[in-house]
């Protein structure tokens, strides 16, 4: 089950928001990547939690991802408590993960905001020795942050991610409860208008555009990043 990438959303379908297309680009070039949905879903006001484990499962299909787990947290419930990080210090242990991509805070959504904190948390203990599990101690080495709804702030980094925007959408409409889609009965919900899909695409063209590519998703991280050369100035041996 090892992954050298971990990717955690709160809910089914916020990795694919945020960063779906860099799950992608990753798995295509052969990184092996895993997918942790800290709840259900089900407290949607569409699908249900049953429909919402086939959507996920199909998306990840799409997206090439090795693994999918879920920590049955409750939806509309996270909270950064000791009970709610055993299972997530559990699923790092299993995965081993180098790098952890996870939800920043201040989202509009207080699940997502509960996750940065809960899994940031998690990752920490997840290296602690007298933690016992099955699985030994691991503490992946960086972390990186998403956002599922709006940007606050210009983010340290923008990968190009103009080769995987179509599998990122590919991977969404695998949601068929949760987004814009004709032909599911469910009352009307703000990330199921043909709006919401269409934001997505543009957002993903602001980013792209501020660094010369047709496609961008951003990520955030805390503190400087070492690097040999500034990029641009590399050289090969």
């Amino acid at each position: 089950m090892n992954a050298e990438v971990l990717a955690v959303g709160a809910h089914p379908d916020d990795v694919e928001v945020g960063i779906g297309a860099l799950v992608h680009k990753l798995t295509t070039a052969g990184c092996a990547t895993a997918i942790l949905d800290l709840t259900r879903g089900e407290m949607g006001s569409r699908g249900s939690a049953e429909e919402r484990k086939v959507e996920a499962d199909d998306s990840a299909d799409v997206l090439g991802v090795t693994t999918r787990l879920n920590t049955d947290l409750p939806d509309g419930g996270v909270a950064n408590t000791a009970e709610q990080r055993r299972p997530i210090i559990e699923a790092i242990r299993r995965i081993r993960p180098r790098v952890l991509f996870l939800p920043m805070s201040d989202d509009r959504h207080p699940d997502h905001h509960a996750a940065h904190r809960l899994v940031r948390d998690a990752a920490y203990f997840a290296g602690l020795i007298r933690i016992e599990t099955d699985a030994p101690p691991h503490r992946p080495e960086r972390i990186y942050f998403y956002r599922v709804y709006g940007e606050d702030a210009m983010p340290q980094m923008i990968v190009n991610v103009d080769k995987h925007f179509e599998a990122k959408m590919a991977a969404l409409r695998c949601f068929r409860s949760q987004f814009h889609n004709p032909e599911y009965d469910g009352p009307e919900t703000f990330i199921a208008t043909r709006e919401f899909l269409e934001s997505i695409r543009t957002r993903a063209a602001w980013f792209g555009n501020r660094i010369g590519a047709a496609y961008g998703e951003a990520l955030y991280v805390d503190g400087p990043i070492s690097v040999d050369l500034p990029p641009g100035l590399e050289r090969t041996p």
